[in-house]
């Protein structure tokens, strides 16, 4: 049965005299929601329940079916905003209800909770509680979500050069990957796109495992190795490998000590993934390459593992292409006993056509490689990459930070009307733009495309007309987001399908915090039942990062990191 709130949404001719209902709609969408999709039952049904690969085939197609319906928003660049005329191509209900919302209102919008005096066209509120209905949910299992904070529960030495998102991260999915671990009968892990080796490191000092850590960058994986060396020299310090030595007076002593480490650190590999050859022979030189000799592949043995042994294989934000290789890795391999992936740069994926031999990163599976509309344009994969949680924070918080995207909208217009040829050129980010008064930024952004800024009038009567419209720009910037989890919910459920399709157990969890770890959704795929790995979670979370524990400021290692958020793109 298709889902009714998708047939409201193309019923653009509704009267706005019915606002009033939009709440009963919304709840509508939401109870349909969790009857179709596995949440509490609704009302009772003759025919049997759809399994889950039903069940996920029928919504990557309402999802696809949703996109199609606004791919206009979806495809639009917001940079195009007054150079395109933009806000002409939204209904105009739509246009008179946003025109004149607050950021907070636009908030509630996005999280679905309302907002103080909003009034939204039915059409408006239908549209954004289908897009919230159909993605995944990205909540943290297990409690509610904390601010980032240093972990308590890392041990002191790992902190060291991890910012505290990144130990909030490692965390988490090491917890995951131990828990496969026990359940596969696998010590053994592979991190893949390992970077400077901090997940490898918390899995093999911290945890014990056996660890082979594989950098494409070998500068990165040279300054794993180096870490790994300071590491080791204090705790030869300490005497006692894994005794932080003599006590600290603290503050605060946090109520769950974190375990002693281990003296056995992990193994660095510089090479890159070659997704066209089998799991024994993988590697391919690093780029650029590091400054010692090109290690073998630890990966060659006869069970496609060194010594025959099999491996759980891992990448935290493996980049564009790297996350569907590593599935397609384990889905041919049987020495591959389990992965866990958490994806990211979703616009760097490879897309149909590609040359003979080399399939694409999306999509993978046949489920929706079969469904009509089911492309996605750069910039909708783009899309996928921003934050929703962190922009309704600024849009609650009314923060100075929103007038980012007008300033570039304008520039454009502004580059544009000097050289009509040149469109979404290379400005890039300019540093603390919302400090700076449009003249100033736009004084910083012209000469980097080649244009003098002193041929151009920066404070002409239609400037100040265009920043006059900033309310605009907030506001559609903030509908495009509504859309941005739908796109990144397809193409995980199409990784999802891809294993479903080959008889895997497989889940998708949101195992980050979403406010700082925008993406937060971990793939976990097994030759085993999973159920185990999965129901330990919760009890992982509840002795996650402790306020109560956390080091004082004076003993933190570095300031609390910023907003983890992909900042929009400036082209």
């Amino acid at each position: 049965m298709r889902p009714r709130y998708l047939d409201v949404l193309v019923q653009q001719l509704l009267d706005e005299a019915l606002q009033g209902d939009g709440d009963v709609l919304r709840e509508t969408a939401l109870t349909v929601q969790q009857r179709d999709f596995g949440g509490v039952p609704g009302t009772a049904m003759a025919a049997p329940p759809p399994s889950a690969l039903q069940r996920e085939r029928q919504r990557a197609a309402d999802i696809i079916r949703l996109l199609t319906l606004y791919r206009p928003l979806l495809d639009a660049y917001v940079i195009d905003f007054f150079a395109e005329g933009l806000w002409a191509r939204l209904p105009p209900p739509w246009q008179a209800a946003l025109a004149t919302a607050a950021p907070p209102q636009l908030a509630g919008l996005l999280g679905g909770r309302g907002g103080p005096g909003a009034t939204w066209p039915l059409s408006l509120l239908a549209f954004a509680a289908a897009a919230r209905a159909l993605a995944f949910p990205r909540g943290r299992p297990g409690g509610a979500p904390r601010p980032p904070c240093q972990s308590a529960r890392l041990h002191p030495l790992l902190r060291r050069h991890v910012k505290p998102k990144k130990q909030h991260e490692i965390r988490r999915l090491g917890k995951l990957l131990q828990r496969l671990s026990q359940a596969t009968g696998c010590d053994h892990v592979v991190d893949v796109g390992a970077g400077q080796g901090h997940l490898s490191r918390f899995l093999a000092f911290g945890l014990g495992l056996s660890v082979t850590a594989v950098e494409g960058d070998g500068r990165l994986a040279a300054a794993a190795e180096r870490f790994d060396r300071e590491l080791l020299q204090e705790l030869g310090k300490m005497g006692v490998p894994g005794n932080e030595g003599p006590p600290r007076r603290r503050q605060n002593p946090p109520r769950h000590p974190p375990c002693a480490l281990t003296p056995r650190g992990p193994r660095h590999v510089a090479g890159r993934l070659d997704p066209g050859v089998p799991w024994g022979e993988f590697l391919l030189p690093p780029d650029p390459p590091g400054p010692g000799p090109l290690a073998r592949n630890p990966l060659g043995g006869a069970g496609g593992c060194e010594g025959g042994r099999r491996a759980l294989v891992t990448g935290l934000h493996a980049c564009g292409d790297l996350s569907p290789a590593l599935l397609r890795h384990f889905a041919r391999s049987p020495a591959v006993a389990a992965v866990a992936s958490v994806a990211c740069c979703y616009m760097k994926l490879s897309t149909v056509p590609q040359p003979p031999g080399c399939p694409p990163g999306y999509p993978l599976s046949t489920s929706v490689a079969a469904l009509p509309g089911h492309e996605l344009s750069y910039r909708a994969r783009e899309a996928a990459c921003h934050a929703l949680e962190e922009y309704e924070g600024r849009l609650d918080g009314e923060s100075g930070r929103l007038r980012a995207h007008c300033y570039r909208a304008v520039l454009e217009t502004l580059i544009r009307a000097a050289d009509p040829g040149m469109k979404h050129p290379g400005v890039q980010t300019v540093k603390k733009a919302h400090a700076l008064s449009f003249p100033q930024y736009a004084r910083l952004g012209l000469p980097r495309v080649g244009l003098d800024p002193a041929t151009v009038s920066l404070d002409s009567e239609a400037v100040g007309a265009m920043l006059d419209q900033q309310h605009k720009v907030v506001a559609f910037f903030s509908l495009t987001l509504l859309l941005a989890p739908l796109v990144e919910t397809l193409i995980l459920l199409d990784r999802l399908l891809y294993l479903r399709e080959q008889g895997f157990q497989c889940a998708l969890v949101p195992l980050f915090d979403p406010r700082f770890s925008p993406r937060n959704l971990v793939l976990v795929a097994a030759r085993t039942p999973l159920g185990a790995v999965l129901s330990g979670l919760d009890e992982d979370s509840g002795e996650d990062e402790d306020p109560a524990g956390a080091e004082p400021p004076g003993e933190r290692r570095g300031p609390l990191a910023p907003s983890a958020a992909r900042e929009p793109q400036q082209k």
